[in-house]
This record gives structure tokens, C-alpha cells and sequence, in this order.
């Protein structure tokens, strides 16, 4: 892939609540590996779910991190300097992310960034935009939601397998972000 891709990756994972012991190393691997490979990285900061782990490895690696936020987000003092667009209302929120996104990525974290993940992914395709998903299935962390998206999404949406793909390993996931944000894109 030539220097000049630098794609924009809305990144949902948490290290808030029940689910994967593993979910803070997931994301300091994933955010450090993204910026090295030049991506640039938006997360949500909502109702105090942040994913710390997955921006100060990013930023510690060189790679840029916005963030979108409640009106009243407040950051740990570590993350004071990283930039923070407030917007008071969600849905203009997961618009904004659709927005400054070509892909989205769910790392394994807790029902919260999964949830934001897929209202984001639904707010995507409400606004004409189709946006690739890639989910980090490490530990099986979506098993459940690549059942939910074979036996019930895939009736809605034409071809799937192109647009929500599993993956075992952060390298993988870049590996399908280059090939599916590069593509060309299909109804």
C-alpha cells in the first residue's frame, strides 16, 4: 500500500464493564499498529466510556486521535492536549463520526462500544454511506453479533461479506481495511 494511505478509522472498544481481560492489550496493540501503518483514529467519548488504552498507544506511536464527545465529556488529565469535538446530541454525534470515517472498527470491549458501534454502522447506511466493519473476533469476542449479522442482516443487506468481516488478529483487520477502504465501492 503506497505511504499516501491514510485512512480515518472510527474505533469503538471499551475497557469499561463484563468482557475480555484482554481488552486493554487488544487496544494498545491496535492503536499502536494502526498509527504506524498511518491511520488516524476517531473514537467516541460518551457517557465515560473512553478508550484510553487504544489512544495513548496511538498517540505514543505518532498517530492522530479525535475524539467526539458529549458537551459534557471530560478527558483524564492524560488526554487533556487530544482534540475533543463536542456535540450535544448523539445521533449528530455517529453522524459526525460517519463523517470523518472510511471505516469502522470494533475491537472487543463491552456491550456499550458494541452498541455504539452498530448505531453508528445504522446511521452509515440512513445517510447513503456505506461504511466497511471490521470486527477484531479475538476470543470470539462477536460471535454473537456474526450470528445476528448471518441469520438476520444479511436478508437486508446484498453482499454482506464485504461490508461487516471478522478477523482473529489486529494485522488482519488492516489488511482488510486497505482492501475494502480501497476497493471500489458496490450497491
Amino acid at each position: 500500500m503506497p505511504n499516501s494511505f491514510h485512512p480515518v478509522l472510527a474505533v469503538f472498544a471499551s475497557d469499561k464493564g463484563p468482557g475480555d481481560p484482554e481488552r486493554s492489550s487488544i487496544m494498545s496493540q491496535a492503536g499502536s499498529y494502526f498509527a504506524r501503518k498511518g491511520a488516524r483514529i476517531v473514537a467516541l467519548a460518551e457517557d465515560g466510556i473512553l478508550p484510553v488504552p487504544l489512544i495513548t498507544s496511538a498517540r505514543a506511536a505518532g498517530g492522530e486521535v479525535t475524539l467526539i464527545g458529549e458537551e459534557d465529556a471530560i478527558l483524564p488529565t492524560a488526554l487533556v492536549d487530544v482534540p475533543l469535538e463536542r456535540i450535544a446530541d448523539r445521533e449528530a454525534r455517529l453522524r459526525r463520526l460517519v463523517e470523518l470515517s472510511d471505516a469502522i472498527v470494533g475491537l472487543p470491549g463491552s456491550l456499550a462500544s458494541t452498541a455504539s458501534l452498530y448505531a453508528t454502522w445504522v446511521a452509515a447506511r440512513a445517510g447513503g454511506r456505506r461504511k466497511p466493519v471490521l470486527l477484531l473476533n479475538r476470543n470470539r469476542a462477536f460471535e454473537v453479533i456474526r450470528g445476528f449479522a448471518a441469520d438476520v442482516i444479511s436478508h437486508d443487506v446484498r453482499h454482506l461479506e464485504r461490508h461487516v468481516q471478522f478477523s482473529d488478529s489486529v494485522e488482519d483487520v488492516w489488511s482488510r481495511i486497505t482492501r475494502t477502504v480501497t476497493a471500489p465501492k458496490s450497491r
